[in-house]
Order: C-alpha cells, then sequence, then structure tokens
C-alpha cells in the first residue's frame, strides 16, 4: 500500500510539472488577416487558329482509329495557348498582357476543353502580376464561367471568377470578351 502512495505522489508530481512545461506551447496566438481586395478586371482575349501566326497550336492528338465519335477532332487532343490580352475587341486595341497555357478536349462530344491559363499582364497597374485560371469551359456555350484559383505579384493568393462571353467567331480568329473579379491579399 505504501508503494501505491508513494508511486501516485510521484506520478502526481511529474504531471503537474508536464503541465507547467507545457503552457509555453498552449498559447494561442490571435489570426490577424490581411486585408481582402477585390479587383474587377475587363480585357479581351484574341485568339487566331490558322494562318501564319496561330495562338492555338495542337500539340498532341490520342491515337483513335476507330470512327465512333461525331467530331473530327478526338477527345484527348491537347492544345497550347498564347493569345494576347487587349484593351478592346478591336485588331489595333492596345495589348495589356498575354494567356499562356494548356487546353485539353475532354468531353465525348469535344465541345468541353479543360483549360489551365495563366493570364500575365505586361503593362498598367498590374504589370508583373497574373492569375491562374483552371477550369472546364464548355466552348458552345455563348456565356460561361471559369474559376480563378491562384495568382502571382498583385493577385498572390487570389480566387474568383471569370465569365467569358463569345463577342466574335469566324472560323479563323475568336475573341473573348472577359470580366473577372479576382479576391486577393
Amino acid at each position: 500500500m505504501r508503494g501505491t502512495l508513494t508511486l501516485t505522489w510521484i506520478l502526481m508530481v511529474c504531471l503537474s510539472q508536464v503541465a507547467v512545461q507545457s503552457q509555453y506551447y498552449s498559447e494561442s496566438l490571435p489570426y490577424d488577416r490581411r486585408p481582402v481586395k477585390v479587383t474587377n478586371l475587363h480585357f479581351f482575349l484574341h485568339e487566331t487558329l490558322r494562318g501564319k501566326n496561330p495562338t492555338v497550336v495542337m500539340v498532341a492528338q490520342a491515337n483513335n482509329t476507330s470512327n465512333d465519335h461525331y467530331s473530327s477532332v478526338p477527345v484527348g487532343t491537347l492544345y497550347a495557348i498564347d493569345d494576347p490580352l487587349k484593351i478592346g475587341p478591336g485588331y489595333n486595341s492596345e495589348v495589356i498582357g498575354n494567356a499562356l497555357g494548356l487546353g485539353i478536349l475532354a468531353g465525348k462530344n469535344s465541345t468541353t476543353v479543360v483549360m489551365y491559363l495563366d493570364f500575365g499582364f505586361t503593362t498598367g497597374k498590374f504589370k508583373g502580376s497574373s492569375i491562374s485560371i483552371f477550369s472546364r469551359n464548355p466552348l458552345i456555350e455563348t456565356e460561361r464561367e471559369l474559376s480563378v484559383v491562384g495568382g502571382r505579384g498583385e493577385f498572390r493568393m487570389a480566387e474568383g471568377y471569370a465569365r467569358l462571353k463569345n463577342y466574335f467567331f469566324d472560323g479563323t480568329t475568336v475573341i473573348i470578351e472577359y470580366n473577372v473579379t479576382v479576391i486577393h491579399y
């Protein structure tokens, strides 16, 4: 009995010391979040599909020899993209940056592209900054929404969305209007 009491006393002393020693680590610091900024951007993406200087190039295509799909471009086709971003829809509008990325035809009907684009700004207030979009892009819809998943520079830790509207298409040139809401810190 005396051994049990001694052991209990030793354990209580040890446990009280652990509690005293661990108080330093149990302190929590208040979370000091930086203020959130919301930036609305408006620009036009100009894409050239054919001609001397295309801005979209096929880099890989699925080895699909069957003819059981309805598109001339089969699922799995990968494109590299380098499109200029301009202030307006006109051919001579001021270039404010470019969109670099990849798009892959992901739907069996070949009208949906899963795309990653990095919109880098080369002039103005956001020069040197970029926003990253990674989302499903249903090409046949006139208006659609894509996810902003990140950024750098002024848009570090960005999130948000981009609303796209087809502005012009003639088989060679595509102009898409972008209205982007970026939430960043």
